[in-house]
């Protein structure tokens, strides 16, 4: 049976050093959320952000705009946002509504403050290695693979999603630590018998008990960054849990797993862009 990776156990871990940390700097780190809509789901993650910020002593404000908010209006708050010594993240909650260009408001945000490295600055040094920031869920799921004591290199790696905010950074880091990496997606052919090749497997596509028994090798390390609802409204990954734990060595449950370490990581980005900003080593 495979050992469970505890999340909120390392999550809180990790708070506690960041809280530490924010404590001994000569400035308070300050983070602006933004979140355009009343989408139900971003304004619960906004508030968590929120909540996580005071928790560790990081400044924190948050801007709820309208659905109707123009293009005009939302990038002039960006472009205050960038100049307040306040702030040294800011972060605009995807998704926005379909009037606003994501791609647009990413880019309108400065890399120094931009917590989410999603802009293409950060997205470049990202591929080569020399990176300021990293996006937050594949920076949770390597800190959790750290922190369990299992190593990376040599390893071979299997990503199961290619999105721009997991999959694709996901594969980079991974790569990053040696690893020997294939990213599989909607049309890759024989997809089964290449996670059965992984000693590492993350997936990332979204649908509930995606990945099955059948397509994991037995003693791997399986990282389900998934968050869907079952048929019943319950919280569940993109993994039969049950099923794939009796041939795995390490497993992430959900909720509890990659989730907790989403928001951490975004507060160790934002003390990471106070330091650089405020020219601390």
């Amino acid at each position: 049976m495979a050992t469970i990776i505890n999340g909120k156990e390392i999550s809180k871990t990790i708070r506690e050093e960041i809280a530490k940390e924010v404590a001994a700097l000569p400035l308070r780190p300050g983070l602006a959320v933004v979140l355009v809509g009343n989408d139900p789901a971003s304004a619960v993650y906004v508030r968590n952000k929120n909540t996580a910020c005071r928790e560790v002593g990081i400044y924190s404000e948050v801007y709820t705009l309208p659905e109707e908010t123009t293009r005009e209006e939302l990038l002039g708050l960006i472009a205050q946002l960038n100049e307040s010594p306040a702030i040294h993240g800011i972060l605009v909650q995807l998704p926005l509504p379909r009037h606003l260009d994501p791609e647009e408001v990413i880019m309108a945000i400065r890399p120094d403050k931009d917590v989410d490295a999603f802009h293409p600055v950060n997205v470049g040094k990202i591929m080569i290695g020399n990176f300021d920031f990293l996006p937050c869920t594949p920076a949770g799921v390597m800190e959790l693979i750290r922190r369990s004591g299992i190593s990376v290199a040599g390893k071979e790696c299997v990503v199961i999603g290619r999105s721009n905010i997991v999959g694709k950074p996901q594969a980079m880091l991974l790569l990053h630590e040696n690893a020997t990496v294939t990213v599989c997606h909607s049309r890759t052919v024989g997809l089964s018998e290449v996670c059965r090749r992984a000693d590492i497997l993350v997936s990332a596509v979204g649908k509930a008990g995606f990945v099955t028994a059948d397509m994991v090798k037995e003693g791997a390390v399986v990282i389900d960054v998934g968050m869907n609802r079952d048929e019943n409204g319950r919280l569940c990954g993109d993994v039969d849990y049950d099923a794939v734990a009796a041939k795995a060595s390490y497993i992430t449950p959900v909720p509890g797993g990659v989730g907790p370490m989403t928001i951490t990581m975004l507060l160790k980005n934002t003390v990471t862009a106070a330091k650089r900003i405020g020219g601390i080593s």
